[in-house]
């Protein structure tokens, strides 16, 4: 193979090194799941784990938290997303500095999000003060507890803080040009701003508004930061409660945790099928536009 042949290949090495590492780590950890461990004599595969995560009390209230904590975030956080993408495309302010400065939550750790979460919306947190302050509460401690709830509240608020400008970033663009074009058409026919957005705009921007939510109900059924540090004692997120298992002193406690990452990875994998499923429909329909 000539130099020239072999380079590209060369460029690819570490990304194929780092894939095949992953995936030899996602193998092993679904063998694990199925209880197969001959270091600890588990040689016979089973579902047990999955049926005992699903069944036991504790775990399947873990499960059903993190479903709602990811679904209700990638929900508030889209609806959010895709309001100020509407109020940015049809005021025509799509390029100015607000946008930068929507977006510049994207930049920020989700560690220091939990310590902003937890500054402004503890009982010793900002709003409590402002709140006492202003007399709509008697003491500190009468504003509603929003962190370490069994809702998963200041959880939510976090990733909705979070996650919303990255629905601004995804979406704006397109949403923009769309409206530029065919919206502003609309308007020329005699369309209403806003009734041209919704019956225009907002159509056409759906699968791709639909694969932020996706990504972002995925991203936050799999993190570990915010559930961690903003989250319940009980119940706890997947994520943490397969990290404890994992880190269990009786290593028999193990595929209990790749049973909880399995079911984790499960969802994942169903909602990439969708993202795939969108992103197909998407191409198909730019391809039929561009050879109409």
């Amino acid at each position: 193979m000539s130099g020239r042949k072999a380079a590209p290949w060369l460029l690819l090495l570490p990304h194929i090194l780092l894939t095949a590492l992953f995936l030899v780590g996602l193998g092993a950890g679904l063998v694990q799941s199925l209880g197969v461990i001959p270091a600890l004599g588990l040689t016979e595969p089973t579902l047990d784990y999955y049926k005992e995560v699903l069944t036991r009390p504790d775990m399947l209230r873990s499960v059903l938290y993190s479903l709602r904590i990811a679904l209700l975030s990638a929900l508030i956080a889209t609806g959010a997303g895709v309001g100020i993408c509407a109020v940015l495309t049809v005021s025509r302010r799509a390029h100015d500095r607000l946008v930068g400065l929507v977006r510049l939550p994207i930049a920020v750790p989700h560690v220091v999000v939990a310590l902003l979460t937890v500054l402004l919306c503890s009982q010793n947190g900002l709003l409590a003060r402002l709140a006492c302050a202003l007399g709509l509460i008697g003491e500190q401690s009468q504003f509603p507890a929003l962190l370490y709830d069994g809702a998963g509240v200041g959880v939510i608020l976090a990733y909705v803080w979070k996650e919303t400008p990255f629905i601004v970033y995804f979406v704006l663009a397109l949403m923009a040009n769309v409206n530029e074009n065919l919206g502003q058409a609309a308007v020329n026919l005699g369309a209403r701003p806003w009734r041209a957005f919704c019956r225009v705009t907002l159509p056409l921007c759906r699968n791709t508004i639909l694969s932020g939510f996706l990504i972002i109900f995925v991203f936050a059924l799999g993190a570990y930061e915010l559930p961690f540090l903003l989250g319940a004692t009980v119940p706890k997120a997947l994520p943490v409660l397969a990290y404890i298992e994992y880190m269990h002193p009786d290593m028999r406690h193990r595929p209990y945790a790749m049973a909880l990452n399995g079911i984790v990875i499960l969802l994942s994998v169903v909602s990439a099928m969708a993202y795939y499923a969108l992103m197909r429909r998407k191409v198909a329909a730019l391809e039929r536009g561009g050879g109409a």
